[in-house]
């Protein structure tokens, strides 16, 4: 992912001085996050070395109602002189990606100036227009900047160009209480969306437009977009550190309705778009994480990154092949545009499971929306060639009793790697067999001109989907009858537990301070591995099972991966594990607000920031979607007095609120909508309340 035109350049002059953070003497300072309106503002009070005094109030947002649209409002008041001003706006091109940090997985090599270079620019008139393009792939991108200047006397406006910046100035007298405002709008346009030669007049006239709205209509637009989906998440925490969480909540959603806009054709980042870390690169995050998210709250959006991978299929195919798969998908590890991005394959291109996370998010999309167009559509496909992966990968064991089995493969938990039996891997597969049957006898039965024409196109038949079903029904899935726990591989419990007494804090994470072949060796965990799969499929083993594993697990896992402990806490709430249900939903929910891990600046954590929402609604609420019914068995944490969240369900709005001693059912949209609370089947109409005694 390349960093592109920098945009955001404003500088101010008073007369000879020009203002700078780290010269002359700041008066007053803060800087604000408006997560009602989404815009980020900036109030400052500064005294130059020559002892003016200038009060500066910058606010911007990035558009949410115009995807191509970003805005800044710039004011300035002289506060103790008279004179000249200049204010200057400009587009720079000289832009790198960071260099790799030693030792880091989150970063790659440096790019080596094979970033974006300006091919052309367009400074005759406003809106000014820069084209940068890409050397190898000859990608385009045309960003373009309109202004419109605020103020109580003549301006002397000039545009300059030098290399690959240009830019545009306004100097003009003030006087001593006066204020002056310049408003910037900038647009971006790329190649991958439209023609390369509409680029540059398509940023000009948006820039325009942008400017004819005006800043503060397009806040407006901005707070009524945000204001919709507030309304729709429905948080409301009662608790007496009522600021910390539901800030962190809402901070965390923000950036999740930030790091939305996919139109089929892309995903959202580890990290979102607010750093470099990872590359960019796309995982299994985006499905196991956050399209859950999505789906109850954003279900277009889902859908829309549901799409995206249908759109790289072709590219899972070719993967498939060159892992020797002579038909199939496989989904590669890390990747932007389609291609296997990871050169680790240990902890990369081995974890298969991405298969099973795609198909599983598929499932649970469906289930919440009733979506079944997605399925004819793009899903089953999808399913279908994801699933032929798991037939072809594995073996009928002799000596496992003739069960299917796999071999050198990866689960969740990378600090074990190149396992047989992978106990997620096992089971998920067997899952997507299964789901992957039944789909395919749901098209035949009920659509059967569809499925003909799949079957036909991928060449499936009847011998590959009984040969699914034999491999599910004999699955290998590990079990230790003495400890009574599920192995998270063949091997894992022949191995020393971690000496984690002897391990100093200064030595976590251990993925950076210990060499791989070192963690493979002991008992260790990353992240949820067996708990993982307890929550994703969470009928399919008892309580006690659960606590058992729980119990095993939780002390071995160091949590220094941030999918770790949103998973860890939901399961605890399901096992009535209060204390630690609580403990994790602190850690997940101010994660990155909080930089727990030391680790913010290489950008936020999205998957945790969905997490922390899913801790809410899976955890606290219980919520859960098997076979498309819908459910619900809500707790009320012991320090809290009572929360509130809402999901869209199959186009229903349904909120959810959990005080003392009952829980309060509202259908605030749609008909009518089923589901269970606990036991209990629940009926509601669209303006209807049902309350239940816990």
């Amino acid at each position: 992912m390349l960093n592109v035109t920098n945009s955001k350049i404003i500088e101010l002059c008073l007369d000879d001085e020009r203002f700078s953070l780290t010269s002359g003497t700041i008066l007053e300072y803060k800087r604000v996050l408006d997560m009602s309106n989404g815009s980020l503002s900036r109030e400052l009070v500064w005294r130059s070395p020559k002892g003016k005094e200038v009060q500066i109030t910058v606010k911007r947002l990035v558009s949410f109602s115009h995807r191509h649209l970003m805005a800044f409002k710039y004011q300035v008041k002289a506060l103790n002189f008279s004179g000249k001003v200049t204010v200057s706006s400009s587009l720079d091109g000289d832009v790198e990606n960071h260099t790799h940090e030693e030792e880091d997985p989150r970063f790659s090599a440096t790019l080596e100036g094979l970033g974006l270079s300006v091919s052309k620019i367009i400074a005759d008139q406003e809106p000014v227009v820069m084209v940068q393009e890409t050397c190898r792939s000859n990608l385009v991108l045309a960003c373009a900047m309109d202004h419109r200047l605020l103020s109580g006397s003549d301006a002397v406006k000039n545009i300059e160009q030098e290399h690959q910046k240009v830019t545009v100035s306004y100097q003009l007298d003030i006087k001593q209480s006066e204020s002056i405002c310049l408003e910037k709008y900038v647009t971006y346009y790329t190649s991958l969306d439209y023609p390369v030669e509409e680029l540059p007049e398509l940023a000009s006239r948006m820039a325009a437009k942008g400017m004819a709205k005006g800043f503060d209509i397009l806040l407006g637009e901005q707070s009524e977009y945000l204001g919709r989906l507030w309304d729709k998440a429905g948080l409301d925490i009662k608790v007496d550190n009522i600021t910390s969480i539901e800030q962190a909540l809402r901070f965390n959603l923000f950036h999740l309705f930030q790091a939305a806009g996919s139109n089929g054709r892309r995903s959202i980042g580890a990290k979102g778009l607010t750093s470099e870390g990872y590359d960019g690169h796309y995982f299994w995050d985006t499905e196991i994480y956050m399209i859950p998210f999505y789906a109850a709250l954003m279900p277009g959006e889902a859908r829309k990154l549901l799409e995206y991978r249908y759109y790289i299929l072709d590219y899972a195919c070719e993967r498939a092949r060159v892992l020797n798969h002579v038909k199939g998908a496989l989904y590669p590890w890390r990747t932007i545009a389609g291609e296997e991005g990871s050169s680790y394959y240990p902890a990369g291109t081995a974890q298969y499971h991405i298969n099973a996370a795609v198909a599983y998010a598929i499932n649970k999309y469906v289930e919440m929306t009733g979506d079944f167009s997605f399925i004819l559509e793009f899903g089953a496909e999808i399913i279908f060639q994801t699933a032929r992966l798991w037939e072809d990968l594995g073996t009928y064991n002799s000596r496992k009793g003739y069960l299917f089995c796999y071999h050198e493969v990866t689960g969740p938990d990378e600090y074990t790697a190149l396992v047989n039996n992978n106990f997620y891997t096992n089971l998920m597969a067997r899952w997507h067999l299964n789901y992957a049957y039944e789909i395919a006898r749901n098209l035949e039965i009920n659509y059967p001109d569809q499925f003909k024409r799949l079957s036909d196109k991928i060449e499936l038949d009847q011998d590959e989907l009984q040969a699914w079903l034999k491999a599910a029904k004999n699955m290998y899935i590990p079990y230790d009858h003495i400890l009574q726990i599920h192995p998270q591989d063949d091997g894992f419990l022949d191995k020393e537990v971690w000496d984690f007494k002897a391990t100093p804090a200064e030595r976590y994470p251990l993925m950076l301070n210990y060499h791989p072949l070192v963690i493979y060796r002991y008992q260790v965990c990353k992240q949820p591995d067996v708990i993982l799969a307890h929550f994703l499929l969470p009928d399919q083993f008892s309580l006690d099972q659960k606590c058992r594993d729980y119990n095993y697990y939780e002390p071995i896992t160091t949590h220094d991966s941030s999918l770790s402990p949103s998973i860890f806490g939901i399961v605890a709430s399901e096992l009535g594990l209060y204390e630690d249900a609580e403990y994790f939903f602190a850690m997940t929910s101010r994660l990155d607000l909080d930089n727990n891990l030391n680790d913010t600046y290489y950008g936020v954590h999205m998957a945790n920031m969905a997490g922390s929402w899913m801790n809410l609604v899976y955890g606290f609420g219980g919520m859960r979607t098997t076979n498309g019914n819908l459910s619900f068995n809500p707790y009320l944490p012991p320090d809290w007095q009572g929360y509130k969240f809402g999901i869209i369900f199959k186009e229903n709005r349904l909120e959810v609120e959990v005080k003392e001693n009952e829980v309060v059912y509202s259908l605030r949209e749609g008909n009518s909508i089923n589901f269970r609370h606990r036991n209990k089947d629940i009926f509601i109409v669209e303006g209807e309340k049902v309350i239940v005694s816990i």
